[in-house]
C-alpha cells in the first residue's frame, strides 16, 4: 500500500496528537455550528454541569463556555490537548468553571446523573456512536441532553473509492436515519439533527492544516511515518473535495428518556 493510501490506523497516536495540537479544532465544525447546536438545549443555567467528551484542545468548549453560564468539564485521552485546553480557559479567565482532565471516554470518572448536558464534537467515533450514547446515558440527569457530531452518509449508495476509505477509517459510519434510530434505541428522544455546512470543512478544518502540515514536516524532517501521515491527510482532503455530496458531519441532539 502506498503512503498516499495508508490507513489512518497505521499511524502512531502520539504522532497524530502532535499534528492536531497545532490546530484550534481537531475536527470539522465552527463556532456558529456549536452555537446552533446549543440553541436546541433547554434550561441551562449557572448551576448546570456540562461534560465535553473527547474535547481536544477545547476549541468548541470555549465557545460553549461563552454562551452558557454552566460549569464545564473537558475530558481527553491526551495530556497535550488538556494542557492546551486549560491554558485556553485561563486566557479567557474562565478557569473557575471550565477545567480539562486527562481521561478515557471508555472509563469516565463521573457520577451517575451528574450532568445536564454531554457534548462531543467529532469524537464519539472513538468509542462508537451507539456504544457511546448508551454508556454515557447513565451520567445524564433526568431530562438531560446529549449533543454529538458524527461522520454520516448522506446517500444510501456511493462510489466504491469513498466507501472503501470510510469503511476502513470508521466502519461505524452510517446514514442519518440509521443514526437517529440508534439514538432512539439508546434511550433518547431525538430533538434535532442537522448537517454541518461545507464551510466547516473548507474554511475551518482543512485550510488551517496547510500551514500546520508545513511546520509538522519541517519539525519531523526525514521521518517517513510523519511524511506518510501528511500524505494521508492530504488524500483525505482530496477525497472530500471529490465526494462531499455523499458524506459529511451531522449533529445529533437527544434528550434522555
Amino acid at each position: 500500500m502506498s503512503d498516499e493510501t495508508q490507513s489512518i490506523h497505521d499511524f502512531d497516536l502520539e504522532l497524530i496528537c502532535e499534528y492536531y495540537a497545532a490546530l484550534e479544532r481537531q475536527g470539522p465544525g465552527s463556532p456558529e455550528i456549536t452555537i446552533k447546536a446549543l440553541s436546541f438545549i433547554d434550561n441551562l443555567n449557572d448551576k448546570s454541569f456540562i461534560a465535553d467528551i473527547g474535547c481536544g484542545s477545547g476549541g468548541q468548549t470555549m465557545v460553549l463556555a461563552r454562551h452558557t453560564p454552566g460549569n464545564i468539564t473537558g475530558i481527553d485521552l491526551f495530556p497535550t490537548f488538556i494542557d492546551l485546553f486549560n491554558r485556553n480557559a485561563q486566557k479567557l479567565s474562565i478557569q473557575n468553571r471550565v477545567q480539562g482532565h486527562v481521561g478515557s471516554m471508555n472509563n469516565l470518572p463521573f457520577q451517575k446523573e451528574e450532568f445536564d448536558l454531554i457534548w462531543s464534537e467529532g469524537a464519539i467515533y472513538n468509542i462508537g456512536f451507539e456504544e457511546g450514547l448508551t454508556k454515557w446515558r447513565q451520567f445524564l440527569k433526568k431530562d438531560g441532553y446529549i449533543a454529538v457530531s458524527e461522520a454520516s452518509w448522506f446517500t444510501n449508495e456511493r462510489p466504491a473509492e469513498i466507501d472503501t476509505f470510510w469503511m476502513d477509517a470508521y466502519p461505524g459510519i452510517d446514514t442519518i436515519p440509521n443514526k437517529v434510530t440508534q439514538m432512539q434505541n439508546s434511550g433518547y428522544i431525538p430533538i434535532a439533527t442537522f448537517v454541518l455546512p461545507e464551510n466547516c470543512w473548507t474554511e475551518h478544518f482543512y485550510p488551517p492544516q496547510v500551514k500546520a502540515q508545513k511546520v509538522f514536516l519541517e519539525r519531523n524532517r526525514g521521518n517517513k511515518a510523519a511524511e506518510g501521515f501528511i500524505a494521508n491527510q492530504r488524500h483525505e482532503t482530496q477525497l472530500y473535495d471529490k465526494y462531499k455530496q455523499y458524506y459529511g458531519y451531522v449533529f445529533y441532539i437527544g434528550k434522555k428518556l
